[in-house]
């Protein structure tokens, strides 16, 4: 009897105790050129859409703040939290400090050739809604930074 206890013992002290890695932790640091699209259903069509590009050095963190919406002061106390992973999907959701109901949710597809993510925003209060699409091409290695 005990050396099955004893078996189990150290078949249990075999197992990883720490949880897989996450897709955005596997997404590898490289430049990247970014196209951001920003669209915004409820205004006269001419100002619907807006949309930038620029070559940005991206690494694993960065897919939770990579959204520069985020950064606008009406999101005041808003981030993307609650990271969960489905095989190349990573998804958050939005919270947000300071009791004005604005709610929202964060997908990415990080695949070898592209990452992709889109952030639906609700604004509380003002049934206002509008989105963010995030296209990340990879061009290559991060430039060093020279001293």
């Amino acid at each position: 009897m005990k050396s099955y206890l004893l078996v189990a013992i150290l078949s249990l002290s075999l197992i990883p105790d720490s949880p897989a890695p996450r897709a955005s932790q596997t997404m590898p640091t490289r430049l990247y050129d970014v196209t951001t699209e920003t669209g915004m259903p409820h205004l006269e069509e001419n100002l619907r859409y807006t949309t930038t590009r620029e070559k940005v050095c991206l690494t694993h963190q960065a897919l939770a703040v990579a959204f520069p919406i985020l950064g606008h002061p009406a999101l005041r106390g808003c981030s993307l939290q609650n990271e969960a992973r489905r095989g190349d999907t990573v998804s958050y959701t939005l919270g947000c400090t300071g009791g004005h109901g604005t709610t929202g949710e964060a997908i990415w597809q990080v695949e070898k050739q592209r990452i992709r993510g889109t952030l639906n925003i609700k604004l509380g209060g003002k049934n206002m809604t509008f989105y963010q699409r995030v296209t990340a091409l990879p061009l290559g290695g991060c430039p060093t930074a020279t001293q």
